[in-house]
């Protein structure tokens, strides 16, 4: 039987007034590949730091392997919008990936031997081995988000959690990413927030459609009439950066 990693149970979350996510009901398994779509400030970013407990919400539960969110967060690699790294911060590739194992160091804060060989085994997974030594802010878009993920890969997770991956990432490299996803998601469970519906289609197995609320979880076939619920107006075209068109005019 399928393992359930991730259930939210009636979860609601406000900033101050503002109720950003009313209701939330989701099961994630352990085989899924779940791609999260929504308008900006529909509430996709804010639903994963809940999942990991970095949020806690004003109403309903939230279960991280059948656990709280702090107590399940050890099976879970995150991968946060990259554009939230400092750049200059002078730390180079390989250290960045080895900062992903100091929850298994020592009271002294040393790398193990294993450590460094995870750290080395997921480098080169990711294909950032030879630029191991490069600091962050001479990377480009790609390399970071691989080195990223990499970070997240050393801890040796049950889940990843990837929000906005592609941010910044070229067409090519973005196709490599996903391409690399789809079959890192024959290991893992993956849950991608993106905007990205090509991606989606492609490669996920289901998709949420969040804002506010939850507008569909199922199959990563989406009905035109969600597109409409989801961002307000009739959609022609999501995806690959190109904002969404619409197709006659808002209601009032």
């Amino acid at each position: 039987m399928t393992k359930e990693i991730i259930r939210l149970e009636h979860v609601s979350f406000d900033y101050g007034d503002h109720r950003v996510l009313e209701d939330i009901n989701l099961k994630v398994y352990e085989d899924d590949f779940l791609g999260i779509i929504g308008p900006n400030g529909g509430g996709k970013s804010t639903l994963l730091k809940i999942i990991l407990g970095l949020l806690a919400p004003r109403e309903g539960k939230v279960f991280l392997f059948n656990k709280s969110p702090n107590e399940g967060r050890k099976h879970v690699g995150y991968v946060p919008q990259h554009t939230l790294v400092d750049r200059t911060f002078p730390i180079c590739v390989k250290q960045v990936v080895l900062s992903g194992r100091i929850g298994f160091t020592d009271f002294l804060r040393r790398y193990s031997k294993k450590d460094k060989q995870i750290a080395d085994k997921v480098m080169k997974i990711m294909g950032i081995k030879e630029i191991r030594n490069t600091q962050i802010g001479e990377l480009s878009g790609g390399q970071l988000q691989r080195t990223l993920i990499a970070r997240a890969l050393s801890t040796e997770p049950e889940l990843l959690l990837l929000d906005e991956p592609t941010s910044s990432i070229d067409v090519q490299a973005e196709t490599d990413f996903y391409d690399f996803l789809h079959g890192l998601s024959e290991k893992m469970a993956i849950v991608l927030v993106t905007h990205d519906t090509g991606a989606i289609s492609s490669h996920v197995k289901t998709i949420a459609c969040i804002n506010k609320t939850l507008h569909y979880h199922g199959e990563k076939t989406i009905p035109p009439k969600i597109f409409e619920k989801l961002y307000g107006c009739p959609i022609e075209l999501i995806g690959h950066g190109i904002p969404h068109r619409v197709l006659k005019e808002h209601d009032e």
